[in-house]
């Protein structure tokens, strides 16, 4: 997902519009963006859309942020949204393994009830600086979990740091990103909230990418085009990936580990990374 625009589950009217956007996935917000006293109305909204034609012909990874395990209302979320549509759970708060292992046991049971065939992932936010100094552990923690996505506006508001701060949200990233890496599971960045700063949306893209992030979250539509834009794999680096593979299909059969390539050395570590991104360029 290089772009994963925020619905607030509360706005139905907003359902048609998501999923005619260009966002790859859309993560509809049963959380922060759904007054209290709206989320039973907001959860049955999300149901009927779930179990709707349209969203599975959408072509879009379906996620919804749920509320936290720690809250009254996980498991009245779980229950409302666990569908064949559904690609992932968005997890916020995330501060120990036994959050994810409480969700994973009830996806387990929801999926096995309702005979849903394709397991449903769990993307971890990382917003508390408990859950960043855990986040490999949290990553690590089971099968379900497919990436981590740093949540900035809380991770950085109690500690009374500049979320717009440059150097501190690429000292996160980084921490981030090789905790998902140490999983082997996607990192994803947090939402620029700043609706007018574009630019300021697009350096952030940019600093994310060249960390090895493949998306951002979306506040708005107008984030999107940006988004899908600079998380597209550059097409000269694509290009000398196809090449790697093909060097190496050859190579490998004669059982030469180390060759050269466009006048670089090639080994083991970069001949997976560019198999990943060519597989990733051919998603897209």
């Amino acid at each position: 997902m290089r772009s994963k625009l925020f619905v607030p589950a509360s706005r139905a009217e907003l359902f048609p519009k998501a999923l005619a956007s260009e966002a790859d996935g859309l993560s509809f917000d049963l959380e922060d963006a759904v007054e209290e006293s709206r989320k039973p109305e907001a959860r049955q909204a999300l149901a009927a859309l779930l179990d709707a034609p349209e969203a599975a012909q959408a072509g879009k990874r379906l996620i919804v942020r749920i509320n936290a395990s720690t809250t009254t209302h996980f498991h009245a979320d779980a229950e409302a949204i666990a569908r064949a549509s559904l690609d992932t759970v968005n997890l916020p708060m995330v501060e120990s393994v036994d959050e994810i292992l409480a969700l994973a046991g009830l996806l387990d049971r929801l999926e096995a009830e309702r005979g849903i065939a394709r397991p449903i992932g769990i993307l971890v936010n990382i917003e508390s600086p408990r859950g960043l100094r855990r986040a490999a552990e949290l990553a690590c923690s089971h099968p379900r979990v497919n990436g981590l996505q740093i949540g900035y506006g809380d991770l950085f508001g109690p500690a009374g740091i500049d979320p717009t701060d440059f150097e501190a949200a690429q000292f996160v990233r980084m921490q981030v990103r090789m905790a998902a890496a140490e999983a082997g599971v996607a990192a994803f960045d947090g939402a620029h909230t700043n609706i007018r700063d574009l630019e300021g949306f697009r350096r952030s893209c940019a600093a994310a990418a060249r960390l090895g992030f493949v998306g951002k979250s979306c506040v708005h539509p107008t984030q999107i085009t940006a988004a899908n834009e600079i998380f597209m794999p550059d097409p000269a680096h694509v290009a000398h990936a196809r090449r790697v593979v093909a060097a190496a299909e050859e190579n490998l059969a004669r059982g030469v580990g180390a060759f050269s390539v466009d006048g670089q050395l090639v080994d083991g570590p970069l001949i997976d990374r560019a198999r990943a991104l060519v597989a990733r360029a051919e998603r897209h």
